[in-house]
């Protein structure tokens, strides 16, 4: 049977190895991804159903581990020495334990060393609105929020709260104060714990994530009275972006909706991590700015036109996936087909190259 000393060592293989998340499930070799593509490890055994419930008595503590029986699923963090920390979900699969874990470096990186663009620097720079970074599971989303709360935390003297499940990258106070908040150890929910800040003296929130119409409208309405607001969804563009903002609330809500997210919306960033030539990965992105065009079309519910404005609001600072997937192309630094598969309109990619 499997140690917590073995455990231990796999979770330096993906430190040593760059890798980003590690797999463990009954009957498979411990995998790791790195760079985007999964490696097993053959060199190690093959994992029994024994295995993996020390891994995940050890990873969630023997206080938590009942409600994972309860529930059969459950999130939580990991400290691993002075490397960082591990995201993790647990859940049963054919009636075995199995784990997911992703890497979350200790040094928080800056905008500029992810190569993100300098218009994030910008949306960290205000004092209110409602800012969203947007993309599939494991594009980097958690990384690009961190880095513009850091951004804060060295710039600006101010209160930052931030609401997660579980808690990411941990924040040393700098020029803010920054309070960290755990679902389900600190609050009972994103909503409550979002309600809670508005007698907390905020002055910005960063929030997990947007699972419930309940802890959007209280962002939403966070961001109109003064707040600066950021926050993630697994959506694909900017206006798949909306469209999932306004559909999460009842029918006879979504025409205010549509008018108070016209009104507070900053910005939406699209990103994609790419496979680098030369190695690791480099992001792609979207960049919507909310100006008096796109909160009309907002407030019109003509969402659809929104890809558009981005493809011509080049000057406003505007950038869309394509001519960003084909700019990385003529630098060298991501291949034709790899560009190609995340498109969002091939034809316009192609024109842009």
């Amino acid at each position: 049977m499997a140690t917590v000393q073995d455990l231990q060592q796999l979770l330096q293989t993906v430190v040593d190895e760059g890798g980003s998340d590690l797999h463990l499930s009954v009957g498979n070799h411990p995998t790791i991804r790195v760079s985007g593509s999964l490696i097993p490890l053959f060199q190690k055994d093959k994992l029994t159903a024994e295995d993996t419930e020390v891994f995940l008595k050890e990873l969630v503590g023997e206080g938590r581990y009942p409600r994972f029986q309860k529930e059969q699923s459950i999130d939580f963090s990991y400290s691993f020495g002075d490397v960082g920390r591990f995201r993790g979900n647990g859940f049963y699969q054919h009636g075995s334990i199995a784990i997911a874990l992703r890497l979350i470096p200790k040094q928080i990186q800056s905008i500029q060393s992810l190569g993100l663009p300098p218009i994030l620097e910008t949306f960290a720079q205000r004092k209110q609105g409602f800012f969203l970074v947007v993309g599939p599971v494991g594009q980097g989303k958690s990384t690009t929020l961190a880095a513009m709360i850091e951004m804060i935390n060295l710039t600006r003297a101010e209160h930052i709260v931030t609401i997660e499940d579980p808690i990411e990258y941990i924040f040393q106070p700098k020029k803010s104060l920054i309070e960290q908040r755990e679902v389900g150890i600190d609050a009972p929910s994103f909503h409550e714990a979002l309600r809670a800040a508005f007698r907390q003296d905020v002055d910005v929130m960063m929030v997990g994530e947007m699972r419930a119409y309940e802890t959007i409208s209280s962002a939403v309405t966070a961001a109109e009275t003064g707040h600066l607001v950021l926050s993630t969804l697994h959506t694909n563009n900017a206006a798949q972006t909306i469209d999932r903002i306004i559909d999460s609330f009842p029918a006879s809500q979504q025409d205010q909706v549509r008018i108070q997210l016209a009104g507070s919306l900053a910005g939406i960033f699209s990103q994609r991590l790419v496979p680098r030539i030369s190695g690791g990965r480099i992001p792609a992105y979207e960049v919507l700015i909310n100006n008096a065009a796109v909160a009309n079309l907002i407030r019109e519910g003509r969402t659809h036109e929104i890809n558009t404005i981005i493809q011509t609001g080049t000057q406003d600072g505007m950038v869309d996936m394509d001519r960003s997937l084909a700019e990385l192309v003529q630098k060298g630094e991501i291949t034709v087909e790899h560009a190609y598969e995340r498109a969002l309109d091939p034809r316009v990619f192609e024109r842009y190259l």
